[in-house]
């Protein structure tokens, strides 16, 4: 049980750490522009999925927390 808790706010640190260094992740997509007939255009769009830096605060403290209580737990 010491080493679940452990694990899981270390996952936690690495969550809350990439969410406050990276504001996103990004990712490609191709979409089609035009097609007339068997000629077709496409565009690769780059978007992004947002990670508010508000939610990395608390969950680098949240796991920083777990990982306290699972080292200090006998």
């Amino acid at each position: 049980m010491k080493w679940i808790i452990i694990f899981l706010g270390i996952a936690l640190i690495l969550i809350g750490v990439l969410s406050l260094a990276y504001h996103g992740i990004p990712y490609t997509i191709r979409e089609e522009r035009i097609v007339i007939g068997p000629l077709e255009a496409t565009q690769e769009v780059r978007k992004t999925i947002p990670l508010p830096p508000v939610l990395g605060g608390p969950i680098l403290t949240v796991g920083i927390v777990l990982v306290i209580i699972g080292v200090k737990r006998p």
